[in-house]
């Protein structure tokens, strides 16, 4: 019993992680996740390329050039 015990102590973060990650599947609560993600990538994409238009032209023609 003392061994199970210092099993959990010493692996207590990976066990309730894993059941977070457990409830976020069975709650689908993941889809919602990614959402925000990419609309915080999408938000993040616009304003780098608003402020760098010109260096944005640039490696873009660079990169259709190279095909």
């Amino acid at each position: 019993m003392e061994k199970f015990k210092e099993f959990l102590m010493k692996y207590r973060g990976a066990i309730i992680g894993g059941i977070v990650a457990f409830l976020i599947l069975l709650t689908h609560f993941y889809e919602l996740i990614i959402g925000i993600i990419l609309i915080a990538l999408g938000i993040y994409v616009g304003n780098y390329i608003q402020l760098n238009k010109e260096a944005v032209k640039d490696k873009l023609k660079k990169f259709i050039d190279k095909m």
